[in-house]
């Protein structure tokens, strides 16, 4: 009995035979998806992993290519991706066994080095590479791709956020007090000017150069503490030390921000986002980032990593990021109304590919109360010949003139402003002039319009193209293959926080969670024979629907 109070269990252990098999593959059902991930991995070219590393492991530990399958077996079970989990899965589960073929399990801190220091390096090639060996097993096509984006929370604090607009306007504050300072310094120095409009960090730099040399020369004593007093100069040359400080530490602020509004202390990379997940339901922003994804037949062929909030902005470094990483390119993007815009419709019609993106206003058009919004341009009648749009009362809207307009991605949009010029006396003035953003009163307003005539004849495309029945069966097939990704990855998994900080590091993790997808995802296809699948077809009542 005392036996059981030993550190070694076994001096208590009752004598029994041990009835499981000796072969640990024997105990794995022949279909299981351990197995095909095993086999999948075994085909892939793992060299640029391999490269990663400056000595490899002895042959007693777990090699790269074992790591990787472990990894990806982790992200498929998704249960707990944690590399303390994976740890204690890999000494305890037969299937991690089976994968580990003998060797010995890997630590934590082993875990974590390979998904940050050595998959991160080269997770964008593995995704590629997936992709094209899909594509050889005809499992994907080249004719369409489906894109979507989300917001994942980083992992950062929720409030350890940083603005822009207010670290430009406390350092605007800053730099008035330091001019002060400044002038005040070259007053009592007798100090030569070295600016002509405004004081800059050179010129505090200079003057603090000047005032050490001073200090130097007077043989100045540099105390402090209770008791001691100090002199003028000590003081001088201390506010110039703080001013300058802050001044750096605005500037590094701003540098960290670049095109962003804001950013996390903990993540810097992250930005604050709405989520849909409001915890205090007031709205409240969260650091986050925008993963977009590309899908075709099921499967996850790009993924990228974006600060930007809204999904606009991303299409155009998307899909010239997937051209770069895949060595063909789709001949149809399918997409919903967050990605609408002049540009990037240019952008893929110059390279020949067909948009299907639902215009921004699709759903809006057929409702009874925008017919009545008699202000909107698509409620007026237009005059292809004379240029000029008919409003409700019948007047003339007329063309005034051309601009050309600059977008925050520096793209060059030419705008035509229409004008009329008979509003007054209009019984219809209030309804058609309405709005929350005039600052002239109704009797002085006039109707101004601001269309891009490009845009219009983009537009005017993309409605002939998601209206017909091949755009229907795409626009349904976007939903369940974009969105069910997603589904899948956030929704079965319960992955709505990263692990990782860092955009390279965030990337590498869901693009781990994108790989053991599309592993689950072949897995289903192979055991239920819909190999062949890569569309699902339009029925005949949702045809008639949309």
């Amino acid at each position: 009995m005392k036996n059981i109070l030993r550190k070694e269990y076994t001096l208590n252990t009752k004598e029994y035979q041990l009835k499981i098999p000796m072969e640990i593959d024997a105990c794995i059902p022949a279909n299981d998806c351990v197995r095909l991930i095993s086999q999948f991995v075994e085909e892939m070219d793992l060299t640029a992993l391999y490269d990663t590393y400056e000595r490899m492991p002895s042959e007693k530990y777990a090699s790269p290519e074992i790591m990787l399958k472990i990894m990806l077996y982790a992200y498929h079970e998704r249960k707990d991706i944690s590399s303390r989990s994976i740890e204690k899965n890999c000494k305890r589960d037969i299937n991690y066994m089976y994968l580990l073929e003998g060797r010995q399990a890997p630590d934590h801190s082993a875990i974590a080095r390979f998904r940050s220091e050595h998959f991160g390096k080269c997770a964008e090639l593995f995704l590629s590479q997936m992709a094209r060996m899909l594509l050889e097993l005809e499992q994907i096509t080249t004719t369409e791709v489906f894109i979507d984006g989300t917001k994942i929370e980083a992992s950062a604090n929720k409030y350890t956020f940083v603005w822009k607009k207010s670290v430009t306007k406390h350092q605007a504050r800053l730099l008035q007090k330091t001019a002060l300072l400044v002038g005040e310094i070259i007053d009592r120095y007798e100090m030569k000017p070295l600016w002509h409009k405004e004081v800059k960090k050179q010129h505090v730099k200079k003057i603090l150069k000047k005032l050490w040399r001073k200090a130097e020369e007077a043989k100045l004593e540099f105390v402090s503490g209770r008791g001691k007093r100090k002199e003028q100069l000590q003081k001088d040359i201390e506010d110039l030390e703080a001013a300058l400080k802050k001044i750096n530490e605005y500037e590094d602020k701003l540098r960290r921000c670049g095109n962003r509004n804001s950013y996390s202390k903990t993540d810097p990379d992250a930005t604050f986002m709405h989520m849909k997940d409001d915890h205090r339901m007031n709205g409240q922003l969260k650091p986050a980032y925008n993963i977009q994804h590309a899908v075709n037949s099921g499967f996850i062929v790009a993924v990228g990593v974006y600060p930007n909030p809204s999904d606009v902005l991303t299409l155009k470094p998307f899909m010239e990021q997937m051209e770069a990483s895949l060595e063909f390119q789709f001949e149809r993007i399918v997409a919903d109304a967050g990605y609408e815009s002049e540009e990037n419709l240019v952008f893929l019609r110059d390279k020949e590919i067909k948009a299907y993106i639902k215009p921004s206003n699709y759903e809006q058009l057929g409702t009874k109360k925008f017919s009545q919004e008699i202000g909107k341009k698509e409620n007026m009648a237009y005059d292809r010949e004379g240029d000029f749009y008919i409003c409700h009362n019948g007047k003339k809207v007329e063309k005034a003139g051309k601009k050309t307009r600059k977008t925050s991605s520096g793209y060059c949009r030419e705008e035509t402003h229409y004008v009329c010029r008979e509003c007054g006396g209009c019984p219809y003035r209030e309804k058609c002039l309405s709005g929350r953003n005039w600052k002239k009163p109704l009797e002085k307003r006039y109707k101004k319009l601001i269309v891009s005539r490009l845009f219009e004849e983009l537009r005017e495309e993309e409605y002939r193209l998601i209206n017909s029945k091949e755009g229907k069966q795409l626009r349904m097939n976007r939903s369940i293959q974009a969105e069910g990704g997603f589904a899948d990855i956030k929704g079965d998994s319960g992955f709505t926080r990263f692990l990782c900080r860092g955009t390279d590091n965030v990337f590498a993790e869901y693009v781990l969670y994108a790989m053991a997808h599309n592993l689950g995802w072949l897995h289903s296809r192979i055991q239920k024979d819909k190999l062949d699948l890569h569309l699902y077809e339009l029925k005949e009542d949702t045809e008639k629907v949309a």
